[in-house]
C-alpha cells in the first residue's frame, strides 16, 4: 500500500509517500481503508521534530491520527458486521497519511448516510475539539465572546457553534478573506489581528468580553488573553505558533481564570467517540458545517503541510487517499 514517511524529523520536503506493507488488524481492531486522511498543524510540528518529550515518534514514522474510509477487516473478537461500513475516527494505532491504518474497535464511529468521507474527515480532531472546548464553559445568551484564529478548523465550528448557543461572536482572523468567511459563520464583529490595535477595536466594540478561547497560541494567544475582561475566562487550545504562556501574576491581578485545554492531555477514547458522533449528527443536520477549503492527494502532502506553515489555508486541509 501507499504510505507518506518521514525518516528524518525537517521541513515539509522529509514528507515521502513509499510502498510499505499493508496493515493488519490484532485483537479488538479493525483495519479501513482509508479514503480522507485528515491535516492538521500538530502533524506539521511533529514532523519538524517539536515535541518529542510528549509525542515519542519511532522513525521512520507515518504521519496521522484520523481520517474517514470503509472497514476491509476485522481483528479477533470484533464483530464482522462492521466490514464494509464507512466510519470515521481520529484513535489510528498506526499513522493515518496511508491507503489503510489500523484503529480499535471502539474508537471509530459509523459515518451517517448522505454524509461525504471529506465531510467527516474533517470532524474527527476539529469538531471533538470544538465539541470539548464547550464542554467545559458556561455560553450566556448575548454575551460577547472572542474567538481568536477564527477560521482554522475548530474556530469555524466553534463560531458557529457559539452563535447557535445565542452569543454575540467577534472573529479574529488575518485578512481580508478570512474575515468574510468569520462574517458568513456568524461573527457580529470581525477584526483584523495582523494589524495594530485590534485589541481595543474589539473593546470599543463589546465593552470587553468575558469569554475568549484562543486557536493559535504563541503572541497571538497572549494578545488574546489581553482583551479579556476582569473576572473573564481565557481558554487556550492552540499550539501553532507555540503555547501561550500566560502570566500568572496577571491572570490572578485581574482575576482571569485560564483554561489550557492541552495541559488535560488527549481525552480517552471513549469520550472521543461519544463527541465526534455528536459533531457528525450536527453537520447531517445542518447546525454546522466543516470549512473544506483544500484537498490534496497523497502524493502532496508536502504542499499541504507548506500551506498550513505560510497560513494559507481556511478552515480544514484534507489528504485524499482515494
Amino acid at each position: 500500500m501507499r504510505a507518506v514517511r518521514v525518516h528524518e524529523f525537517g521541513g515539509p520536503s522529509v514528507l515521502r509517500v513509499e510502498e510499505v506493507p499493508e496493515v493488519v488488524a490484532g485483537p479488538g481492531q479493525v483495519v479501513v481503508a482509508l479514503e480522507v486522511a485528515d491535516v492538521i498543524f500538530l502533524h506539521a510540528l511533529l514532523r519538524g521534530g517539536w515535541g518529542r518529550e510528549y509525542f515519542p515518534l519511532t522513525l521512520p514514522h507515518v504521519p496521522g491520527q484520523g481520517g474517514a474510509g470503509r472497514v476491509i477487516s476485522v481483528g479477533e473478537g470484533v464483530d464482522p458486521s462492521w466490514l464494509g461500513r464507512r466510519v470515521a475516527s481520529r484513535n489510528s494505532v498506526t499513522g493515518a497519511y496511508a491507503e489503510q491504518a489500523v484503529f480499535p474497535v471502539d474508537g471509530i464511529v459509523e459515518v451517517p448516510d448522505g454524509l461525504s468521507s471529506a465531510e467527516a474527515a474533517a470532524m474527527v480532531h476539529d469538531g471533538v475539539t470544538a465539541l470539548l472546548i464547550l464542554r467545559r464553559v458556561r455560553v450566556e445568551k448575548g454575551a460577547w465572546v472572542l474567538v481568536g484564529a477564527a477560521t482554522g478548523g475548530a474556530g469555524s465550528l466553534l463560531v458557529q457553534l457559539l452563535r447557535a448557543a445565542g452569543a454575540r461572536v467577534v472573529g479574529a482572523a488575518r485578512g481580508a478573506r478570512k474575515l468574510e468567511l468569520a462574517r458568513e459563520l456568524g461573527a457580529e464583529v470581525v477584526v483584523d489581528y495582523s494589524l495594530p490595535g485590534w485589541q481595543d477595536q474589539v473593546r470599543s466594540a463589546t465593552g470587553g468580553v468575558g469569554l475568549a478561547f484562543d486557536g493559535a497560541g504563541g503572541v497571538l494567544g497572549r494578545e488574546t488573553f489581553g482583551v479579556v475582561a476582569e473576572g473573564g475566562r481565557f481558554v487556550t487550545y492552540g499550539s501553532s505558533d507555540g503555547l501561550a504562556d500566560i502570566d500568572p501574576e496577571e491572570a490572578a491581578r485581574r482575576r482571569v481564570h485560564v483554561d489550557n485545554v492541552l495541559a488535560d492531555g488527549a481525552p480517552e477514547v471513549g469520550v472521543v467517540t461519544e463527541l465526534l458522533a455528536e459533531a457528525l449528527e450536527l453537520v447531517v443536520r445542518g447546525r454546522i458545517r466543516p470549512v473544506i477549503s483544500a484537498t490534496y492527494p497523497l502524493e502532496e502532502a508536502e504542499k499541504a503541510h507548506r500551506s498550513l506553515e505560510e497560513r494559507a489555508t481556511l478552515g480544514k486541509s484534507l489528504l485524499l487517499v482515494v
